[in-house]
């Protein structure tokens, strides 16, 4: 783009910016990087990288993260001269651009590979070496955006990263690297204000815009607040609804878009208000503040426009219990508004003209406003068979079709069509069971739907929940108690028994297979309530004929019942004896449970222990290829042998959603749009906030760990009943690189040895990588404090012995040619590979635990996903035998030992 684009944008006999020249060709090599903070408008940091002789420029409304899962949209703009990096001061009010800039931080810039190549097709990597920020980093344009300048900037998961909750480098460093002051200290110098130089002029205070040359006068011109107080807010209108029909249509004209699973707003904007209606007009605004605030920054005197806000899981699907979460928890920061349609502009109504050019001037007005939180709702013109197999198979709820040349209509219609991949039913419910066995609060609810005044019964939906919603459910039905059923047909028999009645009035949105010959919901699953719609609105959804090119009404084909994948057969493998973990009950081993109802599965997802995987077939291990469905498998073969060790644990995970070999980072914390078979326990941090850890208790809960993207499992050496209380103390032999094989089994002989000699009978495994775990269980009792004293001294009496072989400080460079004798683990909050556990490294290798004759037998690569089942299957004993019945503590004398 060079420099046309910045030269047309500005008026350079009225503007003091410089009009600048492309300097010497950088792009193949490392060229110079720099962040500006800019507080114009809004504020904003303009992220600027020198190739071609010109600076290529972003603008990242939130700045940069140096936390991995966090995707900053960057807006691309034009290209600035090389002048442009070195600015700080104050652009005068009335330029373009006005504001205060500070140079947040520069250095060098390398890319990674060809950086032409980069730029045309969307995705450039690079390492970047500025002060502040290093690294390596990626900006990634958005899907479908390869002709507009949307992209997303991303740090990768390298030493110098680290997770947002770790703290934000943008409040931790809000100072310039140029002149070490703040945003506010340079705005309060008038002396730094930008000139068609290039440096800064003395100007008196107030800093105003230079007088323009004597000319003919003209009105000033408007900023986008100054034309939003002036516009009107648009008149309310009700919104266009689709049609459920059982097939996309055909022929031409017709868009398709994502199917998103929200809450429907309509978002209007004019006259310095800003309000959000519900589908049943509802004032929302103040429900969604930053969508509204997000609107109401939009440079427009009024606008009116159609969308759904959700809220997006890690795979970037809308979620509606996600939603839900969010908004029970007051978290509503992190949602996003999706438009698709533009129904009022600057006074004008739109909704007469055709869909196409509504999106088009849509497209303009948000790609313009560089809004993170209001995103474009993109389509695809025709195609839509293809399209709606595309979007089952990524697990989408279904799409939308509308016809592109038609005006905005209210109500329902012909003109916009939904298509589901998935079953998907708002039902009004009308009573509770009892809760049984674990389950809180209720059991599982009745539901119906109207027809005309009749709530007629649709089933039970016993599954979905979590306690969190069973909780909100119960003080929300409380007050709806009746002595009789509202349903016009109720359940009869042991259907009706201890059922609790309540007044129709809570409208929920289940997901479930198909509907049975007697008007019955098959396998439904709780999705959350409902809000936007009342109770008597709810009627059974239908599908209509399928319209044709012509208008003419077809015969919609009947729809195959939704399939589940066939479970498979778990492998032979010899069970260990049943576990007893010191001090607690440990799962035991368990019967043949009931049959749960199987999930509700989008075309290409599989089902393992009743838990759905989406993307069954993705590789996690390139060079193994092995498979999502293939890591769940894993765990339902060693499931009695690896439960007894994590099973309510409080757990670290080590997520790798796109395989071992894209991007992975740490989890401990449990997160919203979890599946419902992971559970949360809150736990007091250091400065005594409480935060919710993650743990499972069944193999269903290992297989949803699979599926949130785990491919490993860290867990504490406490259980979540008494988490202050460890039942193990676990030594780390970490070798240097350089140390063979064989000298880290001597080590482990010989912390066998001298922890025997305290007392401590010791198990010992590999951990999947170069070193091996020895592992004492203990007779919960002594704190973590005293334990953590007793393996520090412990690793120091080794370092004593042989300072040559042993280290006990994690320093690299204190490591080299040595084994570091890790007693960390030992620590309040820090986890040690699980047994059995897999590890996210090359061969899909496997935490394994050994027998001691066994040590000098095997390799580190020898355990992994693929041999460990046929390892255990072959075993009469459990190689840790004892391990459970053993009762063991830190005896005093061995403190005394160890002088403390």
């Amino acid at each position: 783009m060079a420099l046309e684009e910045y030269r047309r944008k500005r008026r350079f006999d009225r503007t003091p910016e410089p009009g600048g020249k492309v300097g010497s060709k950088t792009q193949a090599q490392a060229g110079r990087f720099v962040i500006q903070k800019h507080d114009a408008t809004r504020l904003h940091y303009d992220f600027r990288l020198e190739s071609d002789g010109v600076l290529k420029s972003w603008a990242v409304p939130k700045g940069p993260s140096l936390d991995p899962t966090e995707r900053r949209l960057a807006v691309e703009v034009e290209d600035h001269p090389l002048e442009y990096g070195s600015f700080e001061g104050i652009i005068p009010e009335g330029e373009y651009g006005g504001g205060t800039v500070e140079v947040w931080d520069e250095g060098r810039w390398q890319p990674r590979g060809d950086p032409a190549e980069g730029f045309r097709k969307g995705h450039l990597k690079f390492q970047l070496d500025g002060e502040k920020l290093q690294g390596g980093w990626n900006l990634v344009r958005l899907k479908g955006d390869e002709k507009k300048p949307n992209w997303l900037l991303i740090k990768e998961n390298d030493a110098t990263a680290r997770p947002h909750a770790e703290g934000d480098i943008l409040e931790e460093r809000p100072e310039s690297v140029a002149s070490g002051r703040t945003l506010d200290q340079i705005a309060k110098d008038p002396k730094k204000v930008w000139s068609s130089k290039g440096k800064a002029e003395s100007v008196k205070a107030p800093v105003k815009a230079p007088a323009p040359a004597p000319a003919p006068k003209k009105a000033p011109k408007e900023s986008s607040k100054e034309r939003a107080r002036r516009g009107k807010l648009p008149p309310a209108v009700s919104p266009q609804l689709a049609t459920l029909v059982a097939e996309p249509p055909e022929g031409e004209g017709w868009l398709f878009e994502i199917k998103l699973d929200g809450y429907r707003i309509l978002a209007a904007a004019g006259g310095g208000k800003v309000q959000l209606t519900s589908r049943n007009g509802k004032d929302w605004t103040d429900r969604f503040p930053t969508i509204a605030e997000a609107v109401g920054r939009l440079d427009a005197e009024s606008v009116l426009l159609d969308g759904e806000v959700v809220a997006l899981d890690d795979e970037g699907r809308s979620s509606f219990q996600r939603l839900q979460n969010a908004l029970r928890a007051d978290r509503t920061a992190n949602l996003a508004y999706f438009v698709f349609d533009l129904l009022h502009l600057n006074g004008k109504d739109l909704t007469g003209r055709p869909l196409v050019e509504r999106k088009e001037a849509l497209r303009g007005l948000l790609t313009s406003a560089g809004e993170e939180t209001l995103r474009y709702n993109d389509h695809v013109e025709e195609k839509g068979a293809a399209f709606f197999k595309q979007a089952c198979d990524l697990g989408i709820e279904g799409i939308v079709a509308k016809q592109g040349e038609a005006p905005y209509r209210t109500g329902r219609g012909a003109g916009w069509l939904k298509i589901k991949c998935l079953g998907r039913q708002e039902v009004v419910i009308g009573g509770f069971t009892a809760p049984k066995g674990s389950r809180s609060d209720l059991g599982a609810l009745l539901v119906g739907t109207y027809r005309e005044k009749e709530l007629q019964f649709a089933g039970k939906v016993g599954t979905g929940f979590n306690d969190e919603t069973l909780a909100d459910l119960a003080r929300r039905l409380k007050p709806l108690i009746r002595k009789t059923s509202p349903f016009v047909d109720p359940p009869k028999g042991a259907e009706a028994r201890e059922v609790t009645w309540v007044d129709p009035k809570l409208v929920a949105e289940v997901a479930f297979t198909e509907w049975t010959d007697d008007g019955r919901m098959r396998h439904p699953s709780f999705q959350g309530l409902r809000e936007d719609k009342t109770a008597a609105e709810v009627k059974r959804e239908v599908e209509s004929p399928v319209p044709t090119p012509g208008n003419a009404a077809k015969k919609a084909p009947a729809k195959p019942a939704a399939k589940t994948a066939e479970k498979p057969a778990a492998k032979s493998v010899a069970k260990p004896p049943a576990a007893k973990t010191p001090g607690a009950k440990a799962p035991a081993k368990k019967t043949a449970p009931a049959p749960k109802p199987a999930p509700v599965l989008a075309k290409g997802d599989a089902d393992v222990a009743g838990v759905r995987l989406s993307h069954p077939d993705r590789v996690l291990y390139p060079e193994q290829g092995v498979t999502k469905l293939d890591l769940a498998r894993y765990y339902q073969a060693v499931e009695e042998w690896i439960l007894p060790h994590v099973a309510k644990r409080p757990l670290t995970l080590v997520r790798c959603p796109e395989g071992r070999k894209k991007a992975c980072f740490y989890q401990k914390h449990f997160r919203d749009g979890m599946p419902s078979s992971i559970r949360s326990v809150p736990i007091h941090e250091e400065g005594g906030a409480k935060e919710p850890y993650l743990y499972v208790d069944d193999l269903a809960g290992l297989v949803g760990l699979v599926q949130f993207g785990v491919l490993e499992l860290h867990g504490w050496g406490a259980l979540i009943d008494d988490v202050e209380r460890p039942d193990r103390l676990v030594f780390d032999l970490d070798p240097d690189p350089a140390v063979a094989w064989a000298q880290v089994v001597e080590t482990a002989e010989l912390v066998r040895g001298g922890l025997s000699d305290l007392g401590l009978e010791t198990f010992v495994q590999t951990t999947g990588g170069k070193g091996l775990h020895v592992v004492a269980p203990l007779q919960r009792g002594r704190p973590w404090a005293e334990v953590k004293d007793f393996a520090q001294a412990f690793a120091e009496r080794l370092v004593g012995i042989a300072p040559d072989r042993f280290v006990s400080k994690a320093s690299k460079a204190a490591r080299t040619g040595k084994i570091f004798t890790d007693w960390l683990r030992n620590a309040r909050g820090a986890t040690a590979i699980a047994p059995y556990s897999s590890r996210a490294r090359e061969g899909a290798t496997v935490a394994t635990p050994l027998r001691w004759n066994e040590l000098k037998k095997v390799s580190p690569g020898d355990f992994t996903v693929a041999t460990v089942p046929g390892r255990l299957a072959k075993l009469k004993k459990d190689p840790w035998e004892g391990f459970w019945k053993t009762r063991q503590t830190i005896r005093a004398e061995a403190l005394r030992a160890l002088g403390l």
